[in-house]
């Protein structure tokens, strides 16, 4: 049986991703192809390329790209695309879609034509960019006569792009809403707004799922909280263990 893998965005949630794939990892559960956007698309590319979990927690902890994140996230100005892209280019510089380990389609929204724009082959560093893109913090990405931002602004959680070619469909969403959060500042405010918006578009494709793991410890953390990552990633870690035993069940 051929598995499916589409990783949501999340901003810093994504890092629970992680976790899941190690957990994934430890109970040798084959990936045949990928589906991925924003912070998702990060995991799945370097998983894809053959980058284990922990070393990919250690590139975006450890590395300049972290500093731009936090920079992405203060309140001071833009985040730099260029060195995004320089980061990139220096861990997976010497792949395409055609060289990884594992298919992979990264997600991305073209905002002159309000529609989501999937990349599976060809250049694998733009449209890694691109899907990472947040609107209002970074300036769109032009490629392939496209004006691109994050994928998850139109599509969440791209489920469609596994269907003809994989059997079974294994979704991690990383933005389970927190009803009883705190409302009390713009920022706060300005977060739940987006995370509702994004939200709208992963609801009807879960029914495509056939299985759904969404870490619930996530909706205490904030999209934007850098100093829990390694929270996070055990997050997704102890919650994919859940599925023991319907993940070995798929080993036949």
């Amino acid at each position: 049986m051929k598995i499916g893998l589409t990783l949501s965005g999340g901003a810093v949630h994504g890092i629970a991703h992680l976790g899941a794939l190690k957990a994934l990892d430890e109970l040798q559960i084959p990936i045949h192809a990928i589906s991925a956007v924003s912070s998702g698309a990060i995991a799945g590319a370097f998983y894809a390329a053959g980058y284990s979990p922990e070393e990919i927690f250690k590139f975006v902890s450890n590395t300049v790209f972290w500093r731009l994140a936090k920079l992405a996230f203060n309140k001071r100005g833009l985040i730099t695309l260029f060195k995004l892209e320089k980061e990139f280019i220096k861990y997976l510089g010497n792949h395409t879609f055609e060289t990884l380990k594992i298919p992979l389609t990264i997600g991305t929204t073209d905002l002159r034509q309000g529609i989501s724009v999937f990349f599976s082959s060809g250049n694998l560093i733009k449209p890694l960019v691109a899907s990472n893109t947040v609107p209002l913090l970074c300036p769109p990405y032009e490629y392939q006569n496209c004006l691109l931002v994050d994928g998850g602004l139109t599509n969440n959680l791209p489920i469609e792009c596994l269907m003809d070619t994989t059997e079974f469909q294994i979704a991690i969403h990383v933005n389970p809403l927190n009803p009883h959060a705190p409302l009390r500042t713009f920022r706060s405010i300005l977060e739940r707004t987006s995370h509702l918006a994004i939200n709208n578009n992963v609801q009807p494709r879960l029914a495509l799922c056939d299985l759904l793991i969404e870490p619930p410890a996530l909706k205490y953390y904030s999209l934007t909280d850098l100093k829990n990552a390694r929270v996070m990633f055990e997050a997704g870690y102890a919650h994919t263990l859940q599925f023991t035993d319907k993940l070995l069940s798929l080993k036949g």
